[in-house]
């Protein structure tokens, strides 16, 4: 029959399981009932059952305590308990039925075996005491069947034996995995490079050989066949347990268990096609009834096409409609929790998502997404549409959580959900997403102008300018008509911004201490004058950027994000490095305190403290700089965001050639130490440099590097952003297409001569600068300077 038996830290439960048939859809109904229950006299820790001498019919449970005793309970009795010898930790337990014997990890880092026969005979645990005086030669001495030092500590033991292959003990250590025969000796044994979890050995289709799904805390499952890696997949939590299960007859479904109790069940591969197709007879074609039998199919394709068919029809109305609504006013009572801003209250605006199904919808999934330090109250929905025409409405609230500014307000609700067909009644999945803007007002205040600033830029529009009250109504400070002109931004995280609109020419200022910062001002800037336009009835506005392109303050912000990353590597090999001499200490320290005739410590106590402090420095330092660096990110996208509206009105760039900027230099979403921005944009900057950007066909034969690691520097990526700056400048245009790739003449505004690439023209580089600002249309004087820059040349 079958039982559960649960361990708790005082108490041990067996309880029956039996199920019933069900009746309905809800399947079969399954009770526990409680057999009977031991109270423990000492903390529990782990346990393993089986039939222990041999005993058939039923089976035995024996329990390790947190002080090193084994207990025994036969059914309702408690058999024996007996004390390992030289305990100080516990460890894994297993039972290996084949040579009756108990095989665990002492604090020793050794596999040690114990027989069952030799434990039953042992001294009572309550003689301790006196067994410790006891001669070896009384043959009550509880003594270890064998012993392998393995050198660390061990996560889990699993004693296997399947049909093709030999008994075998599987121990999961800290770096290493071990397979050892019955009498300690290893079969074999394999490195690992990460720090495993958990793991699970199950049968191997090939003879003699075991696979081993193993589990990591990179959120990584390997699967090994004896040493060789046959598999590796992602998975979306770190798993502290995995089993390989049945579920509705599909065999082989991978079952895990995340540290907070999430379970995922998965499925390895997909099922093999047995199928094969029969040999064709060799006759002469007929290609009249092949043309007959070819139109008789395609009608048939068109009338399935026209009816309910496998695939829904891009004609159709759509199935699900989402809207998104941003309420115009704050929450009367801010649902803002653990912030970090520095004010006294940051406020909170509730948005309403709405969605409306046209037919039968299923599993159907809302997921809301803002650009962090913006925080959601909720982001994950889920609903049921089982009839036509239903309306189902949600709201949750948006907040900025930390004191720095976030580099989009722009929100996406992403609804993904399965439509059943009639030929597909389990539905096909189709996902619909829906953008919304979050108002600028709910990270910024109204703020007090200031005439100075650091950093500064200027728009040109085509039309007269607009009064700042009448862009920016609810940050009006002062209504007085000398001051329409000036407006000052307040963010929540300290910085200010100022904008200016010019009473005299077509132009507006942004300025602000923090180059990053002119973003969001820049854009809301642009968005509100598009739209106070198009009420106008006018079509023709346009922006545009004539200033130097500030690259300068663009790298100093690519330098302090490079930094971070370089000072989190050094940081996290030097915790690694402490946490190795944090270990070596602890064995040095188990081998004396182990020791009969104790030594003295010689400060080994005063070094594993000091340490044990600096391990626990260095960890919080790594804490510290990851925020840093994922804030210096953020800063580093608003500026990336800046640069690429500021080129693209530069050089009056289409939306598709804006979208491949976007998609060169902000293609990550989130920045790690495995795969950063720089390496990254780098790759995709210079793929452009080699493609549509090249100025010959040598250009076009290079080869970019397989691998992305993080570069040395920056000089490098610093260098390719200039040159693609460069070669825009002179006419070059951004295309993904086929033809991109084929040597291409480009017609360079004026006459304009290429700027050299490799390293033995980079001298002629000011040259080429000079005569590409010569005919410019936005010549200065500032073109008779003999160090200029190829873009610093112009100014206003």
């Amino acid at each position: 029959m079958l039982h559960l038996a649960v361990l708790h830290s005082r108490k041990l439960c067996v309880y029956s399981v039996s199920g019933t048939l069900g009746n309905v859809e809800h399947g079969n109904q399954y009770q526990m009932k409680l057999i009977y229950e031991h109270n423990l006299q000492r903390t529990a820790c782990n346990m393993t059952y089986g039939s222990f001498g041999g005993v058939k019919g039923r089976d035995l449970i024996c329990i390790q305590s947190i002080d090193g005793m084994l207990m025994v309970f036969e059914q309702e009795s408690y058999a024996f308990g007996r004390f390992l010898p030289g305990f100080l930790l516990p460890g894994p337990l297993a039972y290996s039925s084949r040579t009756d014997s108990f095989i665990t990890v002492s604090s020793c880092r050794q596999v040690e075996s114990y027989k069952y026969q030799v434990l039953a005979f042992a001294t009572d645990a309550d003689k301790r005491q006196e067994t410790e005086q006891q001669k070896l030669g009384s043959g009550k001495r509880l003594v270890v069947d064998w012993t392998l030092n393995i050198g660390e500590q061990a996560l889990d033991i699993c004693i296997v034996s399947f049909n093709q292959s030999a008994s075998s003990v599987f121990v999961l250590g800290e770096r290493n995995f071990f397979c050892l025969k019955d009498n300690g000796q290893i079969r074999f044994m394999k490195k690992l490079d990460w720090s495993p979890s958990c793991f699970l050995p199950y049968c191997s289709v090939s003879e003699g050989t075991i696979n081993t799904l193993i589990g990591n805390h990179n959120n990584m499952l390997h699967i090994f066949q004896d040493v060789t890696l046959k598999w590796a997949t992602q998975l979306p939590h770190i798993p502290v347990a995995v089993r390989v299960g049945c579920l509705h007859d599909l065999k082989g479904v991978i079952v895990t268990l995340s540290d907070d109790g999430h379970l995922q069940c998965s499925y390895l591969g997909t099922d093999p096609s047995l199928f094969q197709a029969p040999n064709v007879e060799s006759r002469e074609l007929n290609y009249d009834e092949l043309d007959v039998e070819m139109k008789e199919l395609q009608k048939i394709i068109k009338d399935v096409n026209k009816s309910q068919g496998v695939w829904p029809m891009t004609e159709r109305e759509d199935d699900l409609n989402v809207s998104v609504v941003v309420s115009s006013n704050f929450d009367s009572v801010s649902q803002a929790t653990d912030v970090e801003v520095g004010t006294d209250l940051v406020p909170s605006v509730t948005v309403k998502v709405t969605l409306q199904n046209t037919v039968v919808l299923q599993k159907v999934k809302l997921s809301v997404c803002v650009q962090p330090p913006l925080e959601l109250t909720c982001d994950q929905f889920t609903f049921e549409f089982m009839t036509p025409d239903l309306t189902k409405t949600v709201s949750f609230s948006v907040y900025l959580k930390r004191s720095y500014t976030p580099s989009e307000l722009e929100g996406n609700a992403v609804v993904s959900y399965s439509r059943p067909t009639d030929r597909n009644p389990d539905g096909i999945p189709r996902v619909i997403q829906c953008k919304f803007r979050l108002p600028l007002k709910l990270i910024c205040l109204p703020g007090q102008p200031s005439k100075t600033a650091s950093h500064k830029i200027t728009i040109d529009t085509n039309k007269s300018p607009v009064s700042l009250l009448s862009l920016f109504p609810g940050f009006a400070s002062q209504s007085d008509d000398d001051q329409v002109n000036v407006m000052g931004f307040h963010f929540l995280g300290g910085s200010r911004v100022t904008l200016l609109a010019s009473k005299t020419s077509q132009r507006y200022r942004i300025q602000s201490e923090q180059f990053e910062d002119l973003w969001l001002i820049t854009s809301e800037l642009i968005l509100r004058l598009q739209e106070y336009f198009e009420k106008q009835g006018v079509k023709d506005f346009a922006c545009s950027f004539s200033g130097s392109m500030p690259l300068q303050e663009y790298f100093e912000l690519i330098d302090d994000h490079f930094e971070l990353r370089i000072n989190g590597e050094k940081l996290e090999e030097l915790l690694s490095e402490r946490a190795v001499q944090f270990r070596a200490i602890q064995r040095r320290l188990l081998t004396r305190f182990k020791d009969k005739t104790p030594a003295p410590l010689q400060h080994l106590d005063t070094l594993l403290d000091g340490t044990y402090k600096q391990v626990i420095a260095l960890a919080d330092a790594v804490e510290e700089n990851q925020g840093s660096l994922f804030q210096s990110f953020t800063r580093l996208k608003s500026a990336t965001h800046l640069v690429i509206l500021l080129i693209g009105l530069w050089q009056k760039l289409s939306a598709d050639q804006i979208a491949i900027l976007e998609a060169a230099f902000l293609p990550l979403q989130e920045d790690t130490q495995e795969l950063g921005w720089e390496e990254t944009v780098d790759a995709a900057i210079s793929h452009l440099l080699k493609t549509c950007l090249s100025k010959s066909s040598k250009e076009q034969a290079l080869n970019l590097n397989s691998q992305l690691n993080i570069p040395k520097d920056t000089s490098q990526l610093k260098k390719h952003i200039t040159l693609l700056c460069d070669r825009l400048a002179k006419g070059g245009r951004l295309c993904l297409s086929t033809d991109a790739a084929a040597p291409q003449t480009m017609v360079m505004p004026g006459g304009c001569t290429t700027i050299p690439e490799s390293d033995l023209e980079e001298r002629s580089v000011e040259q080429d600068s000079t005569e590409l600002f010569t005919n410019h249309r936005h010549l200065t004087a500032e073109t008779s300077r003999p160090e200029v820059s190829p873009l610093q040349g112009v100014s206003e």
